[in-house]
């Protein structure tokens, strides 16, 4: 009896756990979910209208300020500083005319009276050789009259001694009267040249005086260094009281209302500012320099570009006279943007919708990408002017690596309705309550999400969207 019991309890046993090991199988197999049909990934994308227009590039570059008018003062003679300006300091500003340095004159002075004594009495020369010229010519005059005398009595005794009425000794006698007149005369004309050249040599000895005074009063002058133009101090290297030597450099004068700036751009973006003719182009421009946020902007236009390409240096270099240039000084880098000519029938795109390459993504039908290329032509910050066969298409504003050709989107558009508010549902308790033991029964999910998928759960209005993600995960 016993055995029978334990063998009618052990098959009882084997039978109940035969069931057991049924039901567990069946139940996994029942809570295995199936996998979800796999779905398309629509991307989110900005699209941006591809319109033509003429548009103005602007060509941006770096330079320098500089004055225009800039003028070193140096010290024309040596001697000792007795007089400065009271402006005359590190930016001082003078005016055109003003005395800026006065050097000791004394030396300067007695040169000049020395130079005007020297004139004075050449002067007295050249009067006391016009008299003696003019008594020179007297006297040839009257050596003169008085040959002719004797040559008539020299011709009269002839003809006595002819007729025989005269002796020849008186005849010789007047010949040799009538020589000796003549020598008078030789003698006379000689002393005449000797006047005329010493009137000449007086008129020399005046002009040299003359030059002499000139540059006599020529260093006096250069004793005192005024300003030549109205302008501002920079740099002086000088006291009252000091020696300097002559060329000796004192301050440097620079004009700050006429500045000038010189930047250089490549090439290329110089072959842009050319016209028909290959000269440079009078563009305006538009030169900012930053001081603490706040920008100082001037207006100006080319002038000119350099006369030859510097040594280890690329590019060209470009000046451009800057007006009304305030709060700007000589030295100053500066940014500056020059107005290049119009292209007509250009696009204007962001640059982040063109690659290297030039290539751009289309919207096509069906809200699908479609590939196109464009040419770049400049680029102009954040932005790109294109042609290309594009015109009135929608261009995706920035590309990614996750977008190509035939990717489905949804395009976002600029000035669009705004975006409407997820779809929310109400819950039963019957179908909240499935959703919530699916979830927690989830043990591949995150704690952090689990927590935030039933804290959304546990609302009165669940996201449809939500609901209808978990519900497909499930299979029902």
């Amino acid at each position: 009896m016993i055995g029978l019991f334990l063998a009618a309890v052990t098959l009882g046993l084997l039978v109940w756990a035969v069931q057991m090991v049924t039901g567990a199988v069946q139940t996994r197999m029942a809570d295995t979910a199936t996998a979800p049909p796999a779905r398309e990934r629509v991307f989110t994308v900005n699209v941006v209208t591809a319109e033509t227009d003429t548009h103005t590039p602007v060509l941006e570059s770096f330079g320098e300020i500089a004055s225009r008018r800039t003028l070193e003062l140096r010290a024309a003679v040596g001697g000792r500083v007795v007089e400065l300006a009271e402006g005359f300091e590190d930016g001082g500003t003078v005016n055109a005319g003003d005395v800026l340095v006065r050097i000791d004159p004394a030396n300067a002075q007695s040169a000049l009276q020395r130079a005007q004594n020297d004139l004075a009495d050449a002067l007295a020369e050249e009067r006391d050789a016009a008299r003696g010229l003019e008594l020179a010519r007297d006297e040839l005059a009257a050596a003169q009259e008085q040959a002719e005398l004797r040559n008539r009595a020299a011709t009269r005794q002839t003809d006595l001694a002819d007729r025989g009425v005269g002796t020849a000794a008186a005849s010789e006698t007047a010949e040799l009267a009538a020589s000796a007149a003549r020598q008078a005369v030789l003698a006379r004309r000689q002393v005449l040249a000797q006047a005329e050249a010493r009137v000449d040599l007086a008129a020399t000895r005046t002009a040299r005086a003359r030059i002499a005074q000139g540059e006599a009063q020529r260093r006096l002058d250069d004793t005192v260094l005024r300003a030549p133009f109205t302008g501002t101090l920079s740099a002086p290297n000088v006291v009252e009281g000091r020696l300097v030597n002559a060329n000796e450099r004192l301050a440097e004068l620079i004009d700050p209302d006429d500045l000038e700036m010189s930047f250089r751009v490549s090439t290329a973006q110089y072959a842009r500012l050319l016209d028909a003719q290959g000269q440079i182009l009078k563009a305006d421009v538009r030169v900012t320099l930053d001081v603490a946020g706040v920008d100082l902007a001037a207006r100006g236009r080319v002038t000119r570009t350099a006369a030859a390409s510097q040594a280890g240096q690329t590019g060209r270099l470009i000046f451009a006279a800057l007006e009304q240039s305030r709060g700007f000084k000589p030295g100053d880098f500066v940014t500056v943007r020059v107005q290049e000519p119009a292209l007509e029938n250009v696009i204007r795109l962001p640059a982040s919708a063109v690659d290297a390459a030039g290539g751009v993504l289309l919207l096509g039908p069906d809200d699908r990408l479609e590939a196109a290329n464009v040419t770049i032509l400049r680029r102009q910050g954040d932005d790109v002017l294109v042609r290309g066969d594009v015109a009135g298409r929608e261009v995706v504003e920035a590309r990614s690596p996750l977008l190509g050709a035939g990717i489905s989107v949804k395009p976002l558009r600029k000035g669009g309705a705004a975006p409407q508010a997820p779809k929310m549902l109400e819950l039963t308790q019957e179908r909240r309550a499935k959703l919530v033991a699916f979830i927690e029964a989830n043990q591949r999910m995150p704690k952090e999400a689990k927590a935030r998928v039933l804290a959304q759960l546990a609302e009165p209005q669940v996201p449809a969207s939500m609901v209808e993600r978990i519900e497909s995960r499930m299979g029902g």
